[in-house]
């Protein structure tokens, strides 16, 4: 059968995609590697009676115009708020944070010197905060793109006149600085720039000090969970619940969904895509729309020639590396943390283990040292305490977000083989803080920067389909004269999050890729 397009993996954008496109009475094929949909997000049963998400594994980001237009609700996803959004446990002191003004109280508590600065803090991001979820679900404006680009760039030119001289400054530092510089601008005490601070290095192989971090921790923010802006929670059953509601959505607007079916190549016919090779099998179709990273697109699906030398040679040092390292674990009981031992609700929430900035700048330098934080920084999210059906009755499942990991190990160490020791110094950094945890793991899932390639296809380990910094974002990502979702060979576009906004369960790529398909289109004939 020749489609109208094909799309490439049924992760959350690709099946976003898929959905938005037939929608409109497209033929749609979405090709996935995996017997299941879902790519990163999707949930596991680790261990008899234990699952968990085994990758992604929290929600914010996702959109509120995919979730309503998809129906995901009425296709079963049902999110729930955390009571508290984070917790970091500290030397003999702690911090929350959430809703209705408990972060503002939890800081005044903690370091009574920041509380006004705080709302100055708040104050910035109320600048440029909604100025990013503008540019969410559009693309950027085209540099070199000439007259297809000016309807892009006066629209960013009208959103920066609407701005104060104030306000294009804060938006200029925001998008230029550090992280750090930002937070030791405004605040004093540790706990509370590490909580900002976080932000900036999740996913994101960098210090805090790193020029660019202001950006990714923005990137955190533009978020909301359940219809509270700004908050995080959890998809019910994990976070294939997302994905396999997509997949009803798509089936039902039409798409087919193959399974078992690796891309293996572009098909290109008189200079442009015109299908896949994909399971042995060749699928015919006007366009084909990529979900994977764009180093993989380039370096491995679209043939050698098939784009000028200087494209693919952009796309071999297309930079892919997060350094993450993912693990769940089965407990036998809830961990308990020195500084707030009792059960509450500051289980629910993010525990990160990073007291400091100082703390994740020293992570950062141990892990270009040595490949690995010997003291690393960790998002600790128990699962189970909102959703009981991950566990048996009184037993529990955890995530375990962890930086920095390098991809590549010095000396010519091997993932496979020191992937249980670092597993092990994980399990190790979080019983410091939780004397009794290592004895209560009774059975772990571990993904290793090269587990992420292997099974998910993140090149490099990246979970955001290729760094966030400032020479990968925006109008450059994938590619100057490519941010609208149209690469560099007619008829073949990137839906995944190596295009803009970039990385995390958003759906914004695979919205905004269907756009540039359908306006690309001929008038469709819509099925019989």
């Amino acid at each position: 059968m020749t489609y109208d397009a094909i799309v490439i993996g049924a992760g959350h954008n690709g099946l976003t995609c898929a959905y938005y496109l037939a929608r409109k009475g497209l033929r749609v094929a979405l090709l996935e590697a995996q017997n299941t949909v879902g790519g990163a997000a999707v949930t596991d049963e680790f261990l008899p009676g234990y699952r968990n998400s085994a990758a992604a594994y929290t929600v914010s980001l996702l959109q509120p115009k995919v979730i309503r237009d998809m129906a995901l609700e009425r296709h079963g996803l049902k999110v729930v708020l955390r009571k508290v959004d984070n917790f970091l446990p500290g030397d003999g002191a702690y911090l929350l944070a959430g809703r209705d003004g408990l972060t503002r109280r939890e800081i005044a508590r903690q370091a009574p010197e920041d509380a006004e600065a705080y709302d100055r803090y708040l104050a910035e991001l109320d600048t440029v905060v909604p100025l990013i979820r503008k540019w969410l679900l559009k693309a950027p404006p085209q540099a070199g793109g000439g007259v297809r680009g000016l309807p892009s760039l006066l629209t960013l030119a009208k959103d920066m006149r609407s701005l104060s001289t104030d306000g294009v400054r804060i938006v200029h530092e925001y998008a230029t600085k550090s992280a750090g510089e930002i937070l030791d601008r405004h605040l004093k005490g540790d706990l509370v720039k590490a909580l900002f601070g976080f932000d900036g290095v999740v996913g994101n192989f960098a210090s805090p000090y790193t020029p660019g971090t202001a950006y990714v921790l923005l990137h955190h923010l533009f978020g909301e969970a359940a219809g509270v802006p700004g908050a995080w929670g959890h998809a019910i059953g994990g976070m294939g619940a997302i994905t396999q509601a997509m997949a009803k959505a798509a089936r039902e607007a039409g798409a087919d969904i193959v399974l078992g079916t690796p891309a293996e190549e572009i098909i290109i016919e008189r200079g442009r895509a015109a299908g896949v090779v994909a399971g042995g099998k060749a699928w015919r179709a006007e366009r084909v729309i990529a979900g994977v990273n764009p180093k993989l697109l380039f370096d491995q699906l679209v043939p050698r020639g098939a784009v000028a030398e200087t494209i693919e040679r952009h796309m071999t040092n297309w930079s892919c590396e997060s350094a993450s390292f993912r693990m769940n674990v089965a407990l036998s009981e809830l961990p308990k943390f020195t500084v707030l031992p009792e059960p509450g609700d500051h289980l629910t929430g993010g525990i990160i283990i990073a007291p400091s900035l100082d703390y994740m700048d020293r992570a950062f330098i141990d892990a270009k040292r040595d490949g690995w934080s010997k003291q690393p920084i960790i998002e600790l999210v128990i699962a189970s305490t909102l959703d009981p059906s991950l566990a048996p009755e009184g037993k529990h499942v955890a995530s375990l977000f962890c930086q920095h990991f390098r991809y590549q190990l010095p000396a010519g160490k091997s993932w496979d083989k020191v992937r249980d020791k670092v597993a092990d110094q994980i399990v190790a950094a979080v019983d410091s803080h939780a004397p009794g945890f290592a004895g209560s793991v009774v059975g772990r899932q571990i993904h290793s920067p090269l587990d992420l390639e292997r099974r998910f296809g993140l090149i490099g380990g990246d979970i955001f389909h290729g760094k966030m910094g400032l020479d990968q974002l925006f109008s450059a990502r994938p590619m100057i004269g490519a941010a609208d979702y149209r690469m560099p060979l007619p008829g073949l576009y990137l839906c995944g999050s190596g295009a803009h906004p970039g990385g995390g369960v958003t759906g914004a790529p695979g919205h905004n890729a269907a756009q540039a398909v359908l306006a690309d289109c001929k008038p469709w004939r819509r099925r019989a």
